[in-house]
């Protein structure tokens, strides 16, 4: 057993650092030395992309789509159409005051019928940045971010700073690297600090990468629980061993 976000590290190749990881049913924030994680710097998000689509799918019934198209699209062509057509903002305040959409997306869906996105391209990856538009009281993801790395002693904080990894499929939302670079540089603005993110294409599946890597480090079996272990004392030795 491993925890996601340090093998999320792995699979860019580190040990130490911080895994920003955006996933279907959380998001979280892990700080990790030497394979070790630090409780101190690992949050929590309760908004992912699950969370995502039921907010795409109440955007698009509060716009001009035929309710007929929006009863059609099913489960998986709305997240289908949130992984094709949807992508983060870098300026969302700016974007909702334009009249119109410059940037506006067609999606058939699985009867034939079409519907027409706006501003709900860029409005559903939005909570990630801001949870109170899904009446979540909790802090944006960057904020977490900014949260766990003032949280680490300075000596650490000096060596995570240069590991920074996005991780999860709802990372992969165009513009997101790019956001959370601007959102964390202005969150340490004059601490003389320049944050910079890793974002690997494949950074949707970095936790399984990662985990077959590190399974095949013999640094890293004292993590394992071997058969042996199971045969000599059954399942429940999974809460002694971890």
């Amino acid at each position: 057993l491993a925890n996601s976000g340090f093998l999320s590290l792995c699979a860019h190749g580190r040990v130490s650092g911080l895994a920003v990881e955006a996933g279907a049913a959380l998001s979280h924030v892990t700080a990790v030395c030497e394979g070790q994680t630090l409780r101190k710097g690992t949050r929590c998000l309760g908004v992912a992309g699950d969370h995502l689509c039921g907010h795409l799918r109440r955007l698009l019934r509060a716009g001009p789509a035929e309710p007929a198209a929006l009863q059609a699209l099913t489960a998986r062509a709305l997240t289908q159409l949130k992984e094709r057509y949807c992508y983060v903002s870098l300026d969302y305040e700016g974007d909702l005051q334009e009249e119109g959409s410059r940037h506006a997306a067609r999606f058939q869906t699985p009867d034939g019928r079409w519907i027409t996105l706006g501003r709900e391209r860029f409005c559903c990856p939005e909570p990630l940045f801001r949870p109170e538009l899904l009446q979540h009281s909790c802090p944006g993801l960057h904020q977490l971010a900014g949260h766990s790395l003032r949280a680490l002693p300075a000596h650490l904080r000096s060596r995570v700073l240069g590991n920074i990894v996005l991780a999860g499929g709802s990372s992969l939302f165009p513009g997101f690297p790019e956001r959370m670079c601007l959102e964390l540089n202005s969150l340490f603005r004059g601490a003389g600090v320049h944050i910079e993110m890793l974002a690997n294409p494949g950074r949707g599946t970095a936790a399984w990468a990662g985990g077959s890597m590190a399974a095949s480090l013999t640094s890293f079996q004292h993590t394992w629980m071997t058969k042996g272990d199971y045969q000599e004392h059954g399942a429940q030795y999974v809460h002694t061993k971890f």
